[in-house]
């Protein structure tokens, strides 16, 4: 990797520069449920109203994703800013690779299917697990499907289904809108030679889906579930569902309790010996702990009990350094000279910071799916512990304890570039609590407020940002009337997913040089950008001449 070149006419500043992503903070479409422009945003509208600012796009194409329907994530909008281009991701090259058949040509799925048809097992069964939605984020029901309806073609006698409910990247109480057209699905496939069910669930923020080992007992409660099926019996997904839904009211799908189906009081789902199994989510961040509880062999995390011997893949490779897990069935975007990688080569001291639900958002994924450093020498990632509650039970998060050691790595001297994440609009915004998510995002402002402090003293430069939209878009509302959609007590209807809405990007350079354009518009920045444009942009306010084929810079 060669260093960058230094631009001539940047006449330096004293201080780092400062990249502030505020997770999940969008520009509303509505009014109602727009929980960011309905917060005290004191410091966040004074820079806007002082500062060049201007629009980026954070979803669908701008981001890698198949088209401007599917909203933005994490994963994919820290891959743009950290990597300064845009690369298909994860469900754009699944769909792909169902779609020409690659992903049934290839070795991993021929492994999976081959060793449920060589009869090893008692009942050999093929396992699906994972997210069981369309929302396009970390999985998609029409790319289950496919594989269902291709594992009876080639031959396999048993499909067992494990569904996670979401209520997060879709509606938050969505659950029978996919578990009654599935079960039909699953119905119509089945026949004297093919048994396909659904085996067990739960809740996506209750079983399995745990991420940055904040919560390993979700893990393990989703092992006593997927695997040991030693829990809750009933007689079906929908039984379930409406069960927890009588005995807890106002519980959404992502915390719905966990369950096995039962027939004669035994589980017809338990993974055993000789089956195989497929997690049929392509994004890797929740995908690592249940994987590492079935592949690795000094598993200490939780007792499982007993390990089947299976066969597993994940729908794509999840960690590209460990190579996680060992068998995958599409190959994740490859992605290289991401920003980290040019600014360790150019000798710029980093520091990367969040707390545990971000902390991977903000080293991995940024630097292109890479788990570790470029250079050891030359940066420092620092991860703050989450409080493992409910997030709306501390809505401000960690965001103060951030700013701490933020502040202190600005007056330190030590960085040129800084990076942090504020997780409250993301993760508070997933609740669907509107008062927790005005709450996180007051908190955040405030912390805001110290930064601008702390840039102004040292003499630095702060380009504030987002990955994506979420606590702009509080309500679900009528695709065609706009009108704010109401439950059956009036109250609306509270929306859990990501928007489609653009996001923030404020450059604050209070010793500016005239470098470039600075004045307090829309205009004096470049317009209909993405947010791939952040590397170049950074790279620029560093003093360095972007790589010809970066996305083009916001500054003027």
């Amino acid at each position: 990797m060669n260093a960058l070149k230094k631009n001539p006419a940047w006449k330096g500043r004293k201080g780092p520069v400062v990249l502030v992503i505020m997770d999940g903070v969008g520009y509303g479409k509505y009014k109602e449920g727009d929980a960011v422009a309905d917060s005290k945003m004191y410091h966040l509208n004074a820079l806007t109203a002082k500062c060049p600012h201007t629009k980026l796009k954070a979803h669908g194409t701008a981001v890698g994703l198949p088209s401007d329907e599917d909203m933005g994530n994490s994963e994919v909008g820290h891959n743009a800013m950290g990597c300064g281009r845009v690369f298909n991701q994860g469900a754009a090259l699944v769909s792909k690779s169902i779609e020409t058949g690659a992903m049934f040509e290839g070795t991993a799925w021929k492994e999976i299917v081959s060793n449920v048809k060589s009869g090893a097992g008692k009942n050999p069964t093929l396992h699906f697990l994972g997210l069981f939605s369309d929302g396009n984020v970390h999985s998609h029901m029409d790319h289950l499907k496919a594989m269902i309806a291709q594992a009876k073609k080639d031959g396999v006698k048993r499909v067992r289904v494990h569904v996670l409910f979401d209520g997060r990247d879709v509606g938050e109480t969505s659950a029978l809108e996919y578990v009654d057209p599935f079960e039909a699905f699953l119905k119509e496939l089945s026949d004297g030679n093919f048994d396909a069910k659904i085996g067990s669930g739960g809740g996506r923020m209750w079983i399995t889906m745990d991420r940055y080992g904040a919560d390993w007992e979700m893990v393990h409660r989703g092992w006593q579930t997927h695997v040991l099926g030693t829990v809750r019996q009933f007689a079906s997904a929908r039984t379930a569902v409406e069960t927890y839904r009588k005995e807890i009211p106002g519980i959404i799908d992502q915390d719905l309790k966990e369950f096995v189906i039962a027939e004669g009081g035994k589980p017809i789902g338990t993974i055993e010996d000789g089956d195989s199994i497929v997690y049929f989510n392509f994004r890797g961040d929740r995908a690592l702990e249940i994987t590492a509880a079935f592949e690795d062999d000094n598993f200490n995390k939780f007792d499982r009990v007993r390990r089947p011997k299976v066969c597993y893949a994940g729908m794509m490779e999840y960690d590209g350094d460990l190579h996680v897990p060992k068998r995958y069935l599409v190959s994740p975007p490859s992605i290289d000279r991401t920003m980290g990688e040019y600014l360790a080569a150019s000798g710029v001291k980093t520091l990367a910071i969040s707390e545990t639900q971000k902390y991977g958002h903000v080293t991995y994924f940024f630097n292109g799916n890479r788990t570790g450093k470029f250079d050891e020498k030359l940066e420092d990632f620092v991860e703050i512990k989450s409080d493992v509650i409910p997030f709306e039970q501390r809505p401000w998060m960690k965001c103060a304890e951030i700013t701490d050691q933020v502040i202190a790595a600005i007056h330190s001297g030590k960085y040129d570039f800084i990076r942090l994440n504020y997780p409250n609009g993301d993760m508070v915004g997933h609740t669907g609590i509107y008062q927790a998510v005005v709450c996180s995002m007051e908190g955040m402002d405030i912390q805001l407020g110290r930064l601008v402090k702390a840039v102004d003293d040292a003499g630095a430069v702060m380009l504030i940002t987002a990955d994506h939209g979420n606590s702009d878009d509080m309500f679900e509302h009528d695709k065609k009337t706009g009108a704010v959609s109401l439950k059956e007590d009036g109250t609306p209807k509270a929306k859990t997913s990501h928007s489609l809405n653009p996001v923030p990007c404020i450059i604050y350079d209070p010793e500016y040089k005239g470098e470039y354009k600075n004045e307090p518009k829309e205009s004096s920045l470049n317009e209909g950008l993405g947010i791939s444009s952040i590397a170049a942009t950074c790279m620029q306010l560093l003093g360095f001449l972007p790589p010809e084929d970066y996305d083009k810079s916001i500054l003027k």
